[in-house]
């Protein structure tokens, strides 16, 4: 486990400071919307996952900082009557996507002919996970904004009453092969990856991730529209362009599909 401050720092202390504004400064104070996780669940085994699973059983130390996100979240809607939405999202890509995502740093290390590490479970089948495009993503995000209710609370520290607390899976419901990741980006760059099949840690990790979006399509009317292969052509037609790659030698990008309007072995990232 490699710099656990920084989670701590990041989802935690952060996401404080940014409730401790709302809660104590704004006025009004505003309704909050904010990302959590899908990694939340953790050793959950019920598939899809559904808001009503347990989460009290976190794989890595960055689920337990989201989860601990969720109750601090509980905690200031109780005490300040801030208005809070949680949004766990599954396995966010896209063009400007974070560079330490596994479809990112494949992509990267596929075109510098550098080796992947993919992981397969102790049953031999291979990892998968639910890949969600950041379009989807934001249009979940405006329709958790749009149907956020009102805070209930004052600078004074005295809230009107209850204040809605809520908590939604964005993800896009099919659990796709990280192998199948990685084949749709081979045919998209116009060039095999350097591959090196291991069996998944017993700690640290998941197997797959499958998000139930239902309480989200109910409220707020999400549903998930990109396939993994439409998206991962936006994000390789952004990443040549933003790299300024030699599209004679990425033979598969460039064409197709409209640009997105952001040295060692890569190991599949969990993360979300």
């Amino acid at each position: 486990m490699e710099a656990p401050q920084t989670y701590v720092a990041s989802n935690v202390a952060g996401l404080v400071s940014v409730l401790e504004v709302a809660a104590k400064h704004a006025d009004p104070q505003p309704a909050i919307v904010w990302a959590s996780s899908s990694s939340v669940y953790g050793l959950n085994t019920e598939a899809p996952f559904s808001e009503e699973h347990r989460t009290d059983r976190p794989a890595s130390l960055y689920a337990a900082t989201k989860k601990a996100g969720e109750a601090i979240a509980h905690t200031y809607n109780h005490i300040y009557g801030l208005s809070i939405t949680g949004l766990r999202f599954f396995t966010v890509y896209g063009p400007w996507g974070r560079p330490d995502m596994a479809y990112f740093f494949f992509a990267r290390s596929i075109v510098a002919g550098e080796p992947i590490t993919l992981f397969r479970a102790v049953d031999g089948a291979d990892a998968r996970r639910d890949f969600t495009y950041i379009d989807d993503i934001v249009k979940g995000c405006l329709g958790a904004l749009d149907t956020a209710g009102k805070s209930t609370g004052s600078k004074s520290g005295k809230k009107s009453g209850p204040a809605p607390l809520r908590v939604y899976n964005l993800g896009n419901t099919s659990p796709v092969p990280v192998t199948r990741m990685v084949a749709i980006l081979e045919k998209l760059l116009g060039k095999k990856a350097n591959k090196r099949i291991v069996t998944m840690p017993s700690n640290g990790d998941v197997p797959f991730t499958h998000a139930n979006v239902s309480h989200a399509a109910h409220d707020f009317g999400y549903r998930p529209t990109t396939s993994l292969e439409v998206g991962l052509r936006h994000f390789v037609d952004w990443f040549v362009g933003y790299y300024k790659l030699d599209t004679k030698i990425v033979k598969g990008a460039g064409a197709g599909a409209k640009p997105a309007k952001k040295k060692k072995a890569a190991a599949m990232s969990a993360s979300s």
